[in-house]
């Protein structure tokens, strides 16, 4: 208990002592009284428009996004799902409703790809990578996917240390004097043994007051039958080890005085127990593998928006995720596998913004996050790390030009206490973004891009079984990117029609690659050298009228990459296309809207990939198409809302894997009954 008060006391006197050199502070404390100005309320003749709904087209740089009632249109049960139809994006799942999701953008990884939650960033130090099948729907209010960085300057300076951003927005309550509550109840059961209640509670509690509770459970024991793939069997087997029992629940409280003023204070818990289901191989007795995850953080945020063009927000983040892995058999001295980790982590984030003309606006973020893991890992180094974050912003309009420019400096140092610690760095990274309207209306317009980057190792990387030291470069990345966006309203049948291409060239050098070792002496991780990727995306978004009361939806997504590794001419796998990444995979949802019902067809193809570098016939993996329907209603029972959904996933019951020899589930159901009072 000693040891633990000393920890905490060390890791809070680490980040004291770093909030120091953040001068948004000083500048935050010596402005408030600029900031105070006189509320006025005038009640103003209520107006009604009606008007097409067109999709958002992120000019400035490539952007997608999904809301809440489009979840049921892509078949998506959790955050890797509704966005898999995403151009640009490549899901690698594991198979099953436990199995491992995680998401790659343009081929640079999951390391690469940063996730934000109500603005603030989620951190795994320990691996990088952020599990999305953990994030159920039932409180999003929208998924949105940034290349490079999101459109608004006035961010945490997380939000531009990578190469693409993530952004999952919650639902705020948004409540009346007339209807102070909305509670939502709802179910959610099919294949699998699936079984996920959930509730939802809104309540207002004062004109500026007011509070959201969500609680949801999701059991399945997540067996499925499927037919081996490249391993010479014929016969259909069941997947085992697959079960899935976990509790969700987070809460937030809001305060609003206007729109410039606003406070949000939001909890988060999560527990579950899965089994982790490895891979098929025949002839093979696999071990038994189960995940023990016990997450939990609170968040803070305010923002303030002056009338003399002045802009602050806020963040507080403090989180503990805890991870039990557990394998057996295994072959070593115990038998068994049976590790644990804890992460803690504090973060604050000040961003100040001022509007200097109506057409131009400079911002100024500083975080700090500091980050320790502990482990009972053999020979561990406990290691703690400092991170700080700083960049300057802006954001100019000359005519029809739109220019935003960025410079980001990343600082990095860590402190072990147990062998040597990596070194410091600190490095400087700029990002150019500019977009312009060729022509007289706002219809098309032409954008580009320059982003470099660079990701620091995680800890896993840089010290997992990690003896000697390991001399790890950081992974550079450059991307550039050049496209075009077109948008209309009300052509005849067609109520709106969007489309968008933008190609691309990434360049990463010291890609970072991790191998799991149990050899004490092999380093797991290691610099792997450079990787090319060429690419372009196209998105093609349109809403017809069909018939009276009828409107007929289409969403297309096509994704060409070339991912070639650069390294040494002389390997054999030189100018092959990198491990998992298709050439080819291509989106469609085409759907109608009728009355209360919604009818959607969903289908997503990937071409052939390859398990490794070297691509050959035995590392070759198949082209797939998976397909899904789904159809909704919704109605009004004493003024009572009711959602109901059936869902087929995987329609035709295609045979295919997205990682070698972890077979995916085939034809599924999933019923939705959800009521709103």
């Amino acid at each position: 208990m000693q040891k633990l008060i000393l920890r905490y006391v060390n890791l809070f006197s680490c980040f004291i002592k770093a909030c120091y050199i953040l001068p948004a502070f000083v500048f935050f404390i010596s402005s408030q009284q600029s900031f105070a100005q006189t509320d006025t309320a005038k009640k103003l003749k209520e107006v009604k428009i009606s008007t097409s709904v067109i999709p958002q087209v992120q000019t400035l740089a490539p952007s997608q996004q999904i809301t809440a009632k489009d979840f049921i249109r892509n078949s998506a049960y959790n955050v890797a799902d509704a966005i898999r139809n995403f151009a640009g994006v490549n899901i690698k799942d594991y198979g099953g409703i436990g199995g491992l999701k995680t998401v790659s953008v343009r081929s640079l990884g999951a390391d690469n790809v940063a996730v934000l939650y109500d603005g603030v960033q989620l951190n795994d130090a320990q691996s990088g990578q952020i599990d999305l099948g953990k994030f159920n729907l039932n409180n999003i209010s929208s998924i949105a996917l940034y290349n490079a960085q999101p459109a608004d300057v006035c961010q945490t300076a997380r939000a531009f240390s990578s190469a693409s951003v993530l952004s999952v927005k919650t639902v705020i309550p948004v409540l009346s004097i007339t209807k102070p509550y909305q509670i939502t109840v709802g179910l959610k059961g099919g294949s699998f043994g699936l079984f996920n209640p959930y509730m939802q509670w809104q309540q207002r509690l004062s004109n500026r007051w007011a509070f959201i509770i969500n609680g949801s459970e999701e059991l399945a024991n997540g067996r499925y039958k499927y037919k081996a793939i490249n391993t010479g069997a014929d016969t259909i087997a069941t997947r085992q080890n697959d079960q899935v029992d976990a509790q969700q629940f987070d809460a937030g409280l809001f305060w609003t005085k206007n729109d410039s003023a606003k406070f949000s204070l939001r909890l988060n818990y999560y527990h579950s127990d899965r089994g982790l289901p490895g891979p098929n191989i025949i002839n093979a007795i696999l071990p038994d593998q189960y995940l023990h995850n016990r997450d939990y953080f609170i968040q803070a945020g305010y923002e303030h928006a002056a009338s003399n063009s002045f802009q602050v927000k806020i963040n507080t983040r403090l989180t503990q995720s805890y991870l039990n892995y557990f394998n057996s058999p295994y072959l070593n001295v115990k038998g068994y596998i049976d590790e644990s980790y804890t992460q803690r982590e504090i973060y604050q984030s000040v961003v100040v913004a001022y509007r200097i003309m109506r057409n131009w606006q400079v911002s100024y973020a500083s975080d700090v996050d500091v980050s320790d893991l502990n482990s009972d890992v053999y020979s561990y180094a406990f290691p703690t790390r400092l991170s700080l974050f700083n960049v300057l912003a802006t954001d100019v309009s000359i005519g029809k030009l739109h220019l935003q420019a960025n410079l980001l400096n990343t600082y990095i140092n860590d402190d072990v206490q147990v062998g040597p610690a990596a070194v410091s760095r600190s490095k400087f990274t700029p990002t150019i973004i500019a977009s312009i309207q060729p022509f007289k209306t706002t219809d098309f317009q032409l954008r580009a891009f320059y982003k470099a980057i660079y990701r620091n190792p995680t800890f896993a990387e840089q010290y997992y079984y990690a003896v000697a030291p390991r001399l790890l470069k950081p992974e550079y990345n450059r991307q550039v990117n050049l496209g075009a966006s077109y948008s209309k309203t009300n052509l005849g049948l067609l109520d709106y029609i969007t489309l968008t291409a933008d190609a691309y060239y990434n360049n990463v050098h010291d890609k970072i690659i991790f191998i799991p070792a149990r050899s004490q002496s092999t380093p797991s991780a290691m610099n792997l050298g450079t990787v090319d990727i060429k690419g372009l995306d196209i998105n093609l978004k349109s809403r017809a009228n069909i018939a009276s009361q009828c409107k007929g939806l289409l969403s297309v997504s096509y994704t060409y990459q070339q991912a070639l590794d650069v390294t040494n001419p002389t390997d054999s796998y030189y100018l092959q296309q990198i491990p998992y990444v298709p050439v080819h995979t291509l989106a469609l949802n085409a759907g109608a809207d009728y009355h209360a019902f919604k009818l959607y067809y969903n289908q997503v193809l990937s071409s052939a990939r390859y398990r490794s570098s070297d691509n050959t016939a035995a590392n070759y993996l198949s082209s797939y198409s998976v397909s899904d329907l789904s159809l909704g209603c919704h109605f009004l029972i004493r003024q009572n809302s009711i959602n109901t959904s059936v869902e087929v996933n995987n329609l035709f019951d295609k045979n295919y894997n997205v990682i070698s020899n972890y077979p995916m589930p085939g034809r599924s159901f999933r019923l939705t009954f959800q009521i709103t009072i």
